[in-house]
């Protein structure tokens, strides 16, 4: 099969690399050979170290589609816009099929593309998008087809994974780690999209839509990013026995569906917890199979080119699924639940002045929203000077526990906005 390669970056790289050094190997599991027959990039002079001898090079990706020798387009240009949808939309508009590692383009245009794979009979894989080296598109797709899934979730962006631990391993704050990160090319110069959420929540509507049989929906996922972790969460979570993980979590509940990233603590004995470093993690229940763990390098050249080819080779041996496990036209849209419904256990840190009757007031107040507090902290004594108050809460809806901060952050005692972290259960 001859491949069109649009974006030869660190992962188009990786997957001409692939190809080149695996070609008997992937012609034996495929039943044909893979040749890369053209190229789009923005520099045809770089050296990127490999050879692209006898390749067809291409300015304007989109051009490639109409190249007779061209059977299957990689798209790795990414972005969910622009140059990289417009070739995707015409590849699939001419039934050829496409393999791509953009997972925002997949969250925010997936629906819209997997109708177009389907009219034109043309194959739309995208294991790449989610997690990286973790082939869990397919797990779920294929490998627990015979469960209903209830819930899905995981550590799905290895940078921000990746300053979490450091932070509690150091207990450095967010803007050192961040930097020290950036330094070893574990983030980007603009770290936006990872530290902020976005990336994850991108995965996270793919995950969704595979999970619960509905179109992907990228607007109503919950999305709260790391910038408001501090040393002082991390070093209380150690002590109260969780760590901090940013998560990305999906389920049903009470006929609708929660998804939402944010800081989660965890309990230090659950797998999800000891994942550390740049790994990402999965984990996908179902009703008969239980719980499933998925664990492996979410980025880089390999892990991703790893991924990319795995989906050329079903192709190319004729594994065809549909886009998101299902049809497309059966697809069904499911209410998103408000992430102020959520029932669950919390952690919040109140910034107060140490004088008495604070902790009374505090206790009031959760009181009169029926909020039962499970452990109060409070380290020494500062009279009339600034302390941490710290305490975890027994389950209690979300909104009423909002409305009981907002009280506090109003007290003449309080001096930062309180800060909140919802505790997991695993």
């Amino acid at each position: 099969m001859k491949i069109g390669v649009a974006g030869i970056g660190t992962v188009g790289v990786g997957v001409i690399k692939i190809l080149q050094s695996h070609a008997e190997l992937l012609k034996d599991r495929c039943g044909q050979e893979l040749e890369v027959v053209a190229v789009s990039g923005r520099d045809q002079t770089k050296d990127r170290g490999v050879s692209l001898d006898g390749m067809t090079w291409y300015t304007n990706a989109v051009d490639m589609v109409s190249d007779p020798n061209v059977e299957m387009i990689l798209e790795l240009i990414g972005g969910s816009e622009g140059v990289a949808k417009d070739l995707c939309v015409a590849a699939l508009k001419a039934g050829k099929p496409v393999v791509t590692a953009n997972k925002a383009l997949i969250a925010v245009h997936g629906t819209e593309l997997a109708t177009l794979a389907e009219k034109n009979d043309a194959p739309l894989n995208y294991e790449a998008a989610v997690a990286g080296g973790i082939p869990i598109v397919k797990a779920m797709r294929e490998g627990l087809s015979g469960n209903a899934i209830s819930r899905v979730y995981g550590i799905l962006n290895g940078t921000c994974n990746y300053i979490l631990t450091e932070m509690e391993e150091t207990g450095g704050d967010f803007d050192a780690i961040l930097s020290d990160a950036q330094a070893l090319g574990y983030a980007e110069a603009d770290p936006s999209f990872d530290v902020d959420g976005v990336d994850a929540a991108h995965k996270l509507a793919i995950l969704t839509s595979i999970a619960f049989g509905t179109p992907v929906d990228f607007d109503n996922v919950y999305i709260e990013g790391i910038r408001e972790v501090s040393a002082l969460d991390i070093a209380f979570a150690k002590e109260f026995g969780y760590r901090i993980r940013l998560l990305g979590v999906a389920r049903k509940n009470n006929g609708g569906i929660e998804q939402r990233v944010h800081p989660c603590m965890v309990r230090k004995d659950t797998a999800i917890a000891n994942v550390s470093g740049v790994f990402n993690a999965v984990v996908a229940e179902g009703d008969f199979v239980d719980s499933t763990v998925y664990e492996g390098r979410g980025a880089g050249e390999g892990p991703t080119a790893s991924a990319v080819v795995a989906d050329i080779v079903d192709v190319a041996a004729g594994r065809i699924s549909p886009t998101f496990g299902i049809p497309v036209g059966r697809l069904k849209a499911i209410p998103t639940m408000p992430v102020e419904s959520h029932v669950g256990c919390y952690y919040v840190r109140l910034t107060v002045l140490d004088l008495p009757g604070v902790i009374a007031d505090i206790s009031a107040t959760f009181r009169d929203e029926e909020i039962s507090i499970e452990s109060l902290l409070q380290h020494g004594r500062a009279p009339e000077e600034e302390v941490s108050v710290v305490l975890t809460t027994h389950e209690v809806k979300e909104d009423a526990l909002l409305r009981a901060l907002s009280k506090i952050e109003k007290f003449d005692h309080s001096l930062a906005k309180p800060r909140m972290i919802r505790i997991a259960k695993l």
